[in-house]
């Protein structure tokens, strides 16, 4: 296992659907630790940044619409394979298809209003990261309940 960081947004629907606590709640009984937290309005030069990847696609338009739209929640996740566990946690792209249980099968109805982006890869993560965070907001702390969550710690 390997102690990984991911970068998980709480979109304009899930912040303006009162679902933030929920959301956090959801990553913090899966185990993952919180270490970087900001509510923000993303600009629009900054969700061209985050959503470079896909330029070149035709959804892009209206992502970076989408997500200026309202203001957001990012959040830097800790945790032993933390992006797998925060995928799992968010269910699918879809939420029709997500799994009852995960957050995009229980709030959501449409890809085009999921509710959360996560990253999806080590690479990704630490660039979506860096775009959202200096190193110093990001808080390395000790949580007690460590050894009742992971074997190696």
């Amino acid at each position: 296992m390997t102690v990984e960081r991911t970068l998980i947004l709480v979109k304009p629907d899930g912040v303006q659907r009162g679902l933030i606590g929920e959301i956090i709640n959801r990553f913090e009984r899966r185990g993952l630790k919180l270490v970087g937290m900001k509510f923000l309005q993303m600009s629009p030069e900054l969700a061209e940044t985050h959503y470079a990847v896909h330029k070149e696609r035709p959804f892009y338009q209206s992502l970076v619409e989408y997500i200026v739209s309202g203001p957001v929640v990012a959040m830097v996740w800790q945790g032993h394979d933390a992006i797998a566990a925060a995928r799992a946690t968010m269910g699918t792209t879809n939420p029709v298809q997500a799994a009852p249980g995960t957050i995009r099968g229980d709030f959501g109805l449409e890809i085009g209003r999921n509710l959360v982006h996560g990253s999806d890869s080590p690479e990704n993560a630490a660039k979506e990261v860096s775009i959202f965070f200096d190193d110093v907001e990001l808080v390395d702390w000790s949580r007690n309940t460590e050894s009742w969550i992971s074997e190696s710690a």
